[in-house]
């Protein structure tokens, strides 16, 4: 089999076209550092099954971040038969350094031009027959975005790999001179590039005025945050009470039915246990598509780049970088390929303080339980407002965090995004965006759920003889153990017993919550509404929001990291500054509520 690698700078596409060849869902994000892992994936080139692996986006090969040396390693200890140069054609000039390096390390190359449509608008003309032969490479202009040129550039690919020459690895002592490669680029450029002498003034550059305003930016992006929740759920809760209603229907149809002949033991763990577990949480499965569909729109556009722009000024008064800011914001998804992001920064007390803050970041497993409780605690008018608080909570404890140990981890490397023009991003591409999202959770969210769901319809129904979730069982048992610590913030024991499991997976709570009350969907949510008051709900919240992160989490970290001792900080603070959040917010409102 042949092995295709796919190099290039960061936001060059290169996640793009992996996905758009391969039909994968490589994460795909319109803002540096995006690809942390190997992905890899099996296709057809001609004659030949290739491997293609999709390696980190770099800027040098001179680099020591971990991004680099991942790259470094996979060229020198893994045989291979291509490598696609992935270069954005509008800045082909800044990003042919890149390409030439690699080309000196003695692999078979071929340069890919991606954003040809770009490209074009700015009056940008690329002769590939001219720029092919300066540099003794096959050479393609394509748009990983649209498709265009994507047969011709696999048929080449193709013409590349027939060409008998065994696999190689790379010689990196055969990295060529800077000086070599100005020459070398500017006579290849010379040749075959016409670049407008006034590139004209691009709608990015109109925005950029808007959105980078140093008084209105940051406002303006938390406002568009605000309608995005706004939007969730206006159209979410209607597919809410329709996924309800199916899965109550389904219940009574055909599970009670099914499981009738079984024991009366048997019927409680499938319906009360299993049944209500699964069902209460795909009920938040729409809000939680809907929501990943309007952040991928969001991220792909570039926006979220600008907020990384915006936000580094405050961000190096915390120790952090714009880069920081987002890896908290990819954090919104799952925190554990934000830790694992955090490669992308070369000083390690500057990743040992963005892995602290991280997992602040009000995750999509921790998502579904605020969506599930705020749905039943409050209006669809005020239900936004509280969940847009909670965002605002996640940046305000990712600060208090980073002002508290930013002496503990001090850094002095200098901050560099790349501001990428705005692009509008395809259905497709939004489409395979939220749906990677949406699989990861429900991958994950089925297989822990299960689990969790297993343990507490075990700590809630043993021993046998004692009354479900009543306090003779060990979950009443835990629960009251832990009274003395969590009643002053108003957390009974069965909201213990549940958030004993969340530390596994936050996925769990909710699922927890169905076979401690044993009710499932609006039932549930209207009995916990009767259970609680908005106040005892919001300081759940809270904790909830910040206290340990979960085991995957917890162990990307240690991962990382490389420091027990670290791990230990990672999971102690949290809980303790989750514990403090929420005994104030507590205290302070039932005074101010006089009771």
């Amino acid at each position: 089999m042949k092995r295709i690698a796919l190099i290039g700078m960061p936001n060059t596409g290169k996640s793009t076209l992996f996905n758009r060849v391969t039909g994968a869902s490589a994460r795909v994000g319109n803002w540096p550092g995006i690809t942390v892992d190997l992905m890899t994936a099996k296709i057809l080139v001609g004659a030949h099954m290739a491997e293609v692996v999709d390696l980190p986006g770099i800027y040098d090969l001179h680099g020591y971040s971990d991004d680099e040396a991942v790259v470094r390693r996979f060229l020198e200890t893994t045989p291979t038969d291509l490598v696609l140069l992935i270069v954005n054609a509008v800045q082909i000039e800044r990003q042919m350094t890149l390409a030439l390096q690699v080309r000196a390390l003695g692999l078979p190359c071929m340069l890919l031009l991606n954003m040809a449509d770009e490209a074009r608008k700015f009056g940008i003309t690329i002769d590939t027959e001219k720029l092919s032969e300066a540099l003794a490479m096959p050479v393609a202009l394509i748009s990983a975005k649209y498709g265009e040129g994507q047969p011709a550039a696999l048929k080449k690919i193709g013409h590349a790999l027939d060409t008998p020459r065994e696999a190689g690895t790379a010689k990196l002592d055969a990295l060529i001179t800077p000086e070599q490669i100005e020459r070398e680029t500017t006579a290849a450029l010379h040749q075959a590039v016409h670049v407008p002498a006034r590139l004209p003034e691009h709608l990015s550059d109109k925005l950029d005025r808007v959105v980078l305003h140093p008084a209105f930016g940051l406002p303006l992006f938390f406002l568009c945050m605000l309608l995005l929740f706004q939007a969730v759920f206006l159209l979410g809760t209607p597919l809410q009470s329709a996924m309800t209603w199916l899965f109550d229907h389904a219940r009574t149809l055909v599970v009670e039915p099914a499981v009738h002949p079984l024991p009366e033991f048997v019927q409680g763990f499938l319906l009360d246990g299993i049944w209500s577990g699964l069902s209460t949480v795909a009920a938040f499965v729409p809000l939680i598509v809907l929501f990943f569909l309007f952040m991928a729109l969001v991220e792909d556009s570039g926006y979220l780049s600008r907020a990384a722009f915006l936000t580094d000024a405050l961000m190096s008064r915390l120790g952090l970088d714009g880069r920081s800011f987002v890896m908290i914001l990819m954090g919104f998804g799952c925190n554990v390929p934000a830790i694992m992001g955090t490669r992308v920064m070369r000083s390690r007390p500057h990743r040992l303080l963005s892995m602290l803050v991280i997992p602040l970041s009000l995750c999509s497993a921790r998502l579904q339980v605020f969506l599930f409780l705020i749905a039943a605690m409050f209006s669809p008018r005020n239900a936004p407002w509280v969940l847009f608080s909670l965002y605002l909570m996640s940046f305000v404890t990712a600060i208090l965090t980073a002002l508290i140990f930013k002496r503990k981890y001090h850094s002095t490397e200098p901050f560099v995004i790349e501001l990428p023009p705005y692009r509008l991003p395809t259905l497709m591409q939004i489409w395979l965006r939220g749906w990677m999202e949406v699989r990861h959770f429900l991958h994950r969210a089925t297989k822990m759920i299960v689990i969790g769901v297993v343990c507490v319809w075990i700590l809630t129904h043993v021993p046998f003889n004692a009354v479900p979730a009543g306090p003779d069982t060990l979950a009443g048992m835990l629960g009251r153990a832990l009274q003395p610590l969590l009643a002053p913030i108003g957390i009974d024991t069965k909201l213990t017993v549940a958030l004993m499991f969340g530390f596994i997976a936050k996925e769990i709570v909710i699922g927890a919550f169905a076979v401690i009350y044993g009710m499932q969907g609006d039932t549930l949510a209207s009995h916990m509404a009767t259970q609680m008051d908005w106040v005892q709900a919001v300081s759940f919240m809270l904790f909830t929001l910040i206290y340990t992160p979960c085991v995957s989490t917890i162990a990307a970290i240690r991962a990382e990291s490389k420091s027990a001792r670290f791990t230990l900080l990672s999971v102690a603070w949290p809980l303790v500054l989750a514990w403090l959040v929420s005994f104030i917010f507590y205290q302070s409102a039932r005074f101010l509520l006089g009771h």
